[in-house]
Order: structure tokens, then C-alpha cells, then sequence
């Protein structure tokens, strides 16, 4: 959670004040530095030893082997302040493997091939933020990390599961189906731990079984669907959706989707299908829709205005497009936002300053972390934050002593401390925003 120029390990940075070493620090494991990144793309000549090397994970320590200081543990006590604990619910949590135990998930070969040099760097970054250091363990070490930062949090955290890339005629297509949750695996998952997770399904709407399956991960246990638009080939906005939206929103179930810009993920192909306007149709049919980020990146279509001779629309930034849809009241009790990545180094500009220094948003918006992203440590850079203005200095040393500790406590204390000043007024993200489960009435 540093700031230091590329060039330098951020560990070693004499301009990141840093309190007094915590108990963990000599635990602390290591991490792929932006200087070891860059090196990695400078060195294009860097030999099959070097990479090797760099994709060594080193195991976690156990959160229960760690201790905050009492400034940062009365930091963290106050985040949770005036918060109802039962409704607290992280809303976007990843659950993620390699197969491993029969779990049915996949990732796209590049992923862990060096042939695909981008992928594989990602995926080096997720694996080292999920605590997967033993490939042939990964499914379970994935879940044993993930249950050791919640068991040291609060609330409970919705798993997503993740469906493949379809094509228009309902065929899986794993050349662009970058990894797979199966549903069976999160409903499992989340029925293994009650207190802690609830399961969220992932069905794509041109699969030929799709209305089947949705009404079965009903039945046990989900209760919202995850997509990915950009990502698996969805149309929101496409007639075909219309009986799958009745559907849902027979069944009850809450549809989170991505807007805007996917960056995580592979999806240059496809971005338009995250262009926040297409999701009026699912509205329409009055699904309860999450809309994921608040669109805070990139550009889409403005489908509102005339197209050129080649069918194009203006572009303007996807954000621009969710405050236009946020503000349309006939979806009013139907639409929701997750401020998941908000925070993130290339989202916290005007997208995150706006959506908390705008009261009228306030009641649409919910938490989610994106978990594992806020575990990679050059996504959230908090004396970035401190130079924009939404945290104070001495705050930050506690916060990313926090970071040390459990990055997913660290994303929402992190949230519960932003504030934006405006024309001497204080902002912040109000304490309805962490009591998520509001937005999917089928968690009990």
C-alpha cells in the first residue's frame, strides 16, 4: 500500500512513514513489487530460471500469529461503529481454483503458461494475493486464506462463482473463457460455512439450460447471479435475455453485473457489452440489478444519442453513463451500485470523489472488496489517497498497518475512513453502504 517511484522497493522507501515495526512485520511475506514487475517487462530477454523464481509464492502466516497495535485495533474498532452486524455483507468475493480436489474450476491455459506473458504475470498476482503458494493445493489454500481473513473480520461475505464464455449459439467457448467457478462449488463452499459466506451463482443466458440452472441454484442456496459482460460474451441489453430476466426476477434473485472498462480480466474484444445503458432492459423488467464499480472505468457508447453512418455512438466515460441511469427514477428501489475497486490507483479519481461527495447516490450504493484485489499490493495506493485528499496522513500509517495484518479488513476500514471536502463540508460513505444485504432480500 505504497506510493514509492518505480524504481525503488516500496519496502525501502524513506517517504513512506511506516509506525514502529508490528509483531507480524518479520512474517510479513514477500511480495511482486511494481519494480520487480516492470523488470519483468524491461527484461524481455530474462531467462526460464529468472521467471521460475519469480513465481515462488511464499505461504501466509496464520492471521492468529499477528497482532495490531492498539492504535490500529481502536482504529478498526471504530470502522465498525454504529454498524448493524447482521446486515453487513461484502457483496463481491471471488472464489476462485485451479481444479484441484474435483472442484470443476479452470483457468484459460495462458494463465500459468509462460507463452502468454501478461496472463501469466496476473496470475502471479492473484496467487500471491490469495495465498496460493503450492500449485497442486490451490483450490484449498484458496478458501483456507479466505476463511482465516474473515474469520478476523465481520459480517458475512458473498462467494461468487463464475460462468464460462457462451457464444451466440449457447456453445461454450474456452478460448475466451478466462477462468471458471463452477456453481456447484461456491453453493458447496457456502453451505460448508453458514456463518461466514453466501453463495452467489453464475449463470450465462445463452446457455440452453440457463432458466434450469438459474431455478436450481435457487433451490440451493444462491441468492444472486454474477456476470461479467465484457468477459463472457452477455448482451444485457439483448431480447433473447427477456425470459431469463423474468425469471430472476420470479425467483427474487439479485443480478450483479460489471460496468464499464474490465481490466482484470480479458475482454479487449467485447468491452461495449459493459456500457452501463444496456442494462436498462433487465431493469425494465424489474430484475434488481448491482451494478458493479459504479462503471468507474473507461468508456462506452452513449446510446441515448444519434449514431454516425457506421452505427456508432459518441463515446463518453462509462461513469457518466451509471450517474445518467442512477438518476432515472422509475428504477428507484431497483437499482443498486457495489464501490468494489473504487479505490483501486485507476479508479479513485473523479469516479470515487463524485459517488461520495453525492448524497442522492448514497442510498443505491453497497460494499463489496473484489477480494483477492485488495490484496495485491500496488493496486491501492494509499498516500495516492492521502494526496487526493480522502484520507489523512497519520490515518494511513494505521490503515496500512491494517494492510499487514488482512488486506480484506483493510478494504473496508480503508472505506470507512475516505472522506471528501467540499466547499467546507465533509463527505463520507454513509453506514447504510456496509449494510449490504439489503440489496438481496433472500439473505437470511
Amino acid at each position: 500500500m505504497t506510493d514509492a517511484p518505480a524504481d525503488a522497493d516500496p519496502a525501502d522507501s524513506p517517504s513512506d512513514p511506516q509506525p514502529d515495526a508490528p509483531a507480524n512485520e518479520a512474517a510479513r511475506p514477500s511480495r511482486l513489487t511494481r519494480r520487480k514487475l516492470l523488470g519483468l517487462f524491461a527484461l524481455g530477454g530474462l531467462g526460464a530460471y529468472g521467471l521460475k523464481k519469480l513465481a515462488v509464492v511464499d505461504q501466509p502466516p496464520p492471521l492468529k500469529a499477528l497482532k495490531l497495535s492498539p492504535a490500529a485495533e481502536k482504529l478498526v474498532e471504530e470502522s465498525f461503529a454504529g454498524l448493524d452486524e447482521r446486515k453487513l455483507l461484502d457483496s463481491h468475493v471471488h472464489l476462485i481454483g485451479l481444479g484441484v480436489g474435483g472442484t470443476g474450476c479452470f483457468v484459460h491455459p495462458g494463465a500459468t503458461s509462460l507463452t502468454s506473458p501478461v496472463r501469466w504475470v496476473k496470475t502471479r498476482f492473484y496467487k500471491g494475493a490469495a495465498g496460493i503458494y503450492d500449485d497442486a493445493r490451490a483450490d484449498p489454500l484458496f478458501v483456507e486464506r479466505l476463511l482465516d481473513l474473515v474469520r478476523h473480520h465481520r459480517g458475512r461475505f458473498l462467494l461468487l462463482a463464475f460462468d464460462q464464455h457462451y457464444t451466440a449459439a449457447g456453445e461454450p467457448d474456452l478460448n475466451y473463457t478466462e477462468f471458471h467457478t463452477p456453481n456447484d462449488y461456491a453453493l458447496e463452499t457456502a453451505a460448508k460455512y453458514p456463518q461466514h459466506f453466501v453463495a452467489c451463482a453464475s449463470v450465462h443466458p445463452y446457455r440452453k439450460d440457463a432458466l434450469d440452472e438459474l431455478k436450481r441454484c435457487r433451490d440451493e442456496g444462491a441468492v444472486a447471479v454474477k456476470w461479467l459482460p465484457n468477459a463472457m460474451g452477455i448482451d444485457p441489453s439483448a431480447e433473447r435475455c427477456d425470459p431469463y430476466y423474468a425469471l430472476l426476477k420470479q425467483l427474487d434473485l439479485t443480478l450483479i453485473t460489471h460496468a464499464g472498462e474490465e481490466q482484470a480480466v480479458h475482454a479487449e474484444e467485447a468491452q461495449e457489452l459493459g456500457n452501463p445503458l444496456r442494462l436498462r432492459r433487465p431493469l425494465r423488467a424489474g430484475v434488481r440489478v448491482v451494478v458493479a464499480h459504479c462503471a468507474s472505468l473507461g468508456q462506452s457508447e452513449d446510446l441515448d444519442q444519434p449514431a454516425d453512418a457506421e452505427g456508432k455512438h459518441p463515446k463518453v466515460e462509462s461513469y457518466e453513463l451509471f450517474r445518467r441511469l442512477a438518476a432515472e427514477p422509475e428504477w428507484r428501489g431497483r437499482l443498486f451500485a457495489d464501490v468494489s475497486a473504487m479505490t483501486q490507483y485507476n479508479r479513485c479519481g473523479a469516479p470515487l470523489r463524485e459517488t461520495i461527495a453525492t448524497p442522492a447516490l448514497h442510498p443505491l450504493l453497497i460494499n463489496g472488496s473484489d477480494y483477492p484485489l485488495p490484496a495485491i499490493d500496488p493496486l491501492i495506493r494509499t498516500g495516492l489517497l492521502v494526496d487526493e485528499g480522502y484520507l489523512d496522513p497519520a490515518e494511513r500509517v494505521l490503515i496500512n498497518e491494517v494492510y499487514d495484518y488482512n488486506p480484506l479488513l483493510f478494504d473496508f476500514v480503508l472505506k470507512r475512513r475516505l472522506r471528501v471536502l467540499r466547499e467546507g463540508k465533509e463527505h463520507r460513505l454513509p453506514a447504510a453502504v456496509f449494510e449490504s444485504a439489503r440489496a438481496f432480500p433472500l439473505v437470511s
